[in-house]
């Protein structure tokens, strides 16, 4: 510990010390001049931002607290997406939270908290420090879900959440403890050092522990049979917390995931690989399958995620076939631009429903959207940008995130396994595409409502500008992914050479 290099942790302490500027500056505002609060978030999320693009952008692979936190160039892509999907959040969600109430000073404080958590699990290197960074990142969602205290089914939400959550976190907790017991030590790379150097008490306690972190982190990514709660926490939660989980956390996940099991129980490869199959291919079937059969539209985004986190798993379990590393990067970076193109696809299908919100009316079921071409064109060829990026059909980004994904199963070498899994994921992809594309013709075919056509549709410049932006940015990343491939290849290397 005598080695703090509190440079290297100068997003999170900026963050904090932020976050905690807002919280006290909060309190001396009224609800009419909420807008500076709102303003003042947004500003700390552009100081992050910048100070994350910077560490990018110079290439930095530094330690600090004595090794227990890392910056290196995947963290610190990361977390400039973090920080890019709370931004989008915060703007969506606007319009629909002075409606209900929720325009208050906890939606940006404990969003700012939850966003501190999730920097802390991405550039945790030690055991405690993910851990630590899970809490906070858990504690500050289950109240973010619970915002409406009056609404019965957020209640209901924030507690399946938070007692499913402390499930989960037992299982992380325990997993970790036994492999302490095991190696001897805390520090994920030491980790790594002594059980490849066969430095460890039992191998058994190994695996046994390996076995409850998988559960754990599987519990966060939300896949089968670990999603109980995705569709009932989707539906419950104010539509933009729902957003708000379905993206953001699920960088922190895949963060967390790549240190433990990549950095630190890549020895054990041949273990979680089996375990990372069976969540993979049952996330697969079951998302896919059940989410055709929804008429809710965040229910069907729930399990929605719950197939495209299946499909980001074939990706990390592909890292190494046979003992082979040989494209241990190219597997994990396509892990990485297909979780960060996810995050960014889902933001701006729960925006469209945030914009046609309104209050006294919750845009959430499918029938919702009929018509919607007829009252905007422009935003019903945005949200068919999105179902298109989900089902993976070009020229949008989520068909090159799908083909990534595909190279990497096949990487290896043309091994019978990696073949039917690839034949798997194409084939289940192909019954998702029915679902979604479900929407479309909801938009473009069916009829609105004389209601509906008789009432505008409103919503603040801002949030009008950053939908716009966002389906830019799922279209032209499609044409040219090109950028954002190179830089989750190179961030990749960097990282694992570091």
């Amino acid at each position: 510990m005598d080695n703090l290099n509190l440079f290297a942790a100068a997003p999170e302490i900026f963050l904090l010390v932020a976050a905690c500027t807002v919280l006290v500056i909060d309190l001396f505002i009224s609800d009419a001049r909420r807008n500076v609060t709102y303003g003042l978030t947004l500003a700390t999320l552009t100081g992050a931002a910048v100070i994350c693009w910077f560490f990018l952008d110079n290439d930095l692979v530094q330690y600090a607290f004595g090794g227990m936190y890392v910056t290196d160039p995947m963290a610190n892509l990361l977390k400039l997406f973090a920080t890019l999907g709370v931004g989008l959040m915060l703007v969506y969600a606007q319009g629909y939270a002075r409606d209900r109430g929720l325009w208050k000073g906890e939606i940006f404080t404990l969003t700012l908290f939850v966003l501190l958590g999730v920097f802390v699990m991405i550039s945790a290197n030690n055991l405690l420090v993910v851990y630590l960074g899970l809490e906070l990142q858990a504690l500050s969602m289950y109240a973010l879900v619970a915002l409406r205290r009056d609404d019965g089914r957020a209640t209901e939400a924030a507690m399946k959440y938070f007692v499913l959550g402390a499930l989960a976190s037992g299982f992380l907790l325990y997993g970790m403890s036994m492999l302490y017991g095991a190696t001897g030590t805390l520090d994920i790379n030491e980790m790594a050092r002594n059980i490849a150097g066969g430095r460890t008490v039992s191998r058994a306690a190994l695996v046994l522990g390996t076995v409850f972190v998988v559960a754990g982190l599987a519990f966060k990514l939300g896949v089968v049979p670990f999603h109980m709660w995705v569709p009932d926490v989707y539906h419950g939660a104010p539509t933009p917390v729902a957003a708000f989980i379905g993206s953001v956390p699920k960088l922190a996940a895949f963060a967390i995931t790549f240190r433990l099991l990549v950095e630190g129980l890549l020895p054990l490869a041949v273990d979680w690989q089996k375990m990372l199959i069976l969540l993979a291919v049952a996330s697969l079937v079951i998302g896919n399958l059940t989410a055709i059969a929804q008429t809710n539209f965040k229910r069907m985004l729930a399990y929605s995620t719950i197939a495209q986190m299946g499909f980001m798993l074939l990706a990390m379990l592909s890292g190494v076939v046979g003992g082979s590393t040989l494209s241990t990067a190219n597997a994990y970076s396509a892990a990485l631009f297909y979780v960060l193109t996810y995050a960014l696809t889902t933001l701006g299908a729960f925006g469209v429903m945030l914009l046609l919100a309104r209050e006294g009316f919750e845009c959430e079921n499918i029938a919702d959207l009929k018509g919607l071409n007829k009252r905007s064109p422009w935003y019903a060829f945005v949200m068919l940008l999105m179902m298109f990026s989900l089902a993976g059909i070009p020229p949008t980004v989520g068909f090159y995130a799908k083909l990534v994904v595909l190279q990497a199963l096949l990487g290896n070498g043309l091994t019978t396994g990696m073949v039917w899994l690839a034949v798997v994921a194409v084939m289940f992809s192909l019954i998702g595409a029915y679902y979604y594309i479900r929407i479309v013709k909801t938009m473009y075919f069916d009829e609105p409502s004389a209601d509906d056509m008789a009432r505008p549709i409103v919503a603040a410049q801002d949030m009008r500008v950053a939908l716009s932006f966002n389906g830019a940015m799922v279209l032209v990343l499609g044409i040219v992914p090109q950028y954002l491939l190179a830089l989750c290849t190179s961030a990749m290397i960097r990282t694992l050479g570091g």
